[in-house]
């Protein structure tokens, strides 16, 4: 896989249960759990930030 197809790869998902929960710290001081919504939303703003390499040739 390169990265000038990787967005068009079919990847299969397994998803394991969940044994830890995650957390972060907001600007307000209050422990919020990582759900999977929200790593979904961040890989698919790092996809559209991706700069692909210009060809060389």
């Amino acid at each position: 896989m390169t990265l000038e197809n990787s967005s068009d790869a079919k990847i299969e998902v397994i998803r394991q249960p969940q044994h830890l929960p995650c957390s972060v710290i907001d600007a307000q001081g209050r422990e919020v759990q990582i759900t999977e919504e929200m790593i979904q939303q961040a890989c698919r703003e790092l996809e559209q930030r991706l700069v692909k390499p210009a060809k060389q040739g």
